[in-house]
């Protein structure tokens, strides 16, 4: 059987996004000709052809969109493997978290218990809270649901209320609480699959007139939006706390069900430092971890 050589499979994933060995070169910061060679090499040691290319254009073979498939996961378990060796040197432990949480107490435990380990804090978004465990960079990750659990060990930690929040002068702002078919006429800016309850209600929804959806990078992006009159969004009841400003008001939608955040790590990881933060984030008073008191 063939070692596949990582280097090689990394020339092939560039060629394979660019689809021309010019770009791809550049990219790879090698001489094309060298990147010529190396993928004939793997295709010599795999007895298979991946890319068909003439003067116009370069297409991947079945097997080469088969080996695209199969090199990218294998490539990003290879960096997380490399980050983690690294990190185990340095005697570093990252605890990432979403916003609206906070994680003070529990690092400063597990900092007591271990002066000699450098407890490091990465803050995530919804769209990297598990990605930051499997490519290495965080040991473990304070998530909010839902996620992907596959190849994850996830252990409930609290469940809070959720809230919209609409500009100040909003027709909502000011009122105790709402239920979601006060939002049905709303353009709600998360994910519909992320509000469920408000997708099956939504005006926008069911007639098309949904604007295009866009990605946020950030709590405070979002929050820029909700302000300018764009649309209106549903965040857990800590993070509204967290991120308090005057031109936006926070109403609780009482017939939502509450967010759940939970404590994540790799499922395969085998760590004497996971298992004692999993421990004190158990025992910790949940509603300091929220930052209300």
């Amino acid at each position: 059987m063939t070692d596949v050589d990582l280097r090689k499979l990394r020339y092939f994933v560039a060629v394979a996004e660019e689809l021309n060995f010019g770009r791809a070169a550049a990219r790879l910061h090698i001489a094309q000709p060298v990147l010529s060679r190396q993928i004939r090499a793997l295709e010599a040691e795999l007895r298979a052809q991946l890319f068909r290319r003439d003067k116009r254009s370069t297409e991947l073979t079945d097997a080469g969109r088969q080996l695209l498939a199969d090199a990218r996961p294998l490539l990003a378990s290879a960096e997380a493997l490399r980050r983690r060796v690294a990190t185990a040197a340095r005697a570093t432990f990252t605890v990432a978290f979403m916003p609206g949480l906070t994680v003070t107490d529990a690092v400063q435990a597990l900092s007591a218990r271990h002066p000699g380990v450098a407890v490091e804090l990465l803050r995530t978004t919804w769209e990297d809270q598990t990605e930051v465990l499997h490519d290495g960079r965080a040991d473990v990750s304070l998530i909010r649901l839902p996620v992907d659990r596959r190849g994850l060990t996830v252990r409930p930690w609290f469940a809070e209320p959720r809230v919209a929040v609409v500009r100040a002068g909003h027709r909502l702002a000011g009122k105790e609480s709402v239920r979601v078919t006060d939002l049905a006429d709303e353009h709600v800016l998360n994910d519909p699959d992320a509000v469920p309850e408000w997708r099956d209600v939504a005006v926008e929804l069911r007639d098309g007139t949904a604007p295009r959806r866009r990605e946020f990078r950030s709590v405070e992006e979002k929050l820029e939006h909700v302000a300018a009159g764009r649309g209106i969004a549903v965040v857990p009841r800590s993070t509204s706390a967290y991120y308090t400003r005057p031109d936006v008001a926070h109403v609780p939608v009482e017939d939502l069900p509450p967010n759940e955040v939970c404590l994540a790590w790799v499922a395969t990881r085998r760590s004497r430092l996971i298992s004692e933060f999993a421990e004190i984030i158990a025992g910790e008073d949940r509603t300091t971890s929220t930052g209300e008191r």
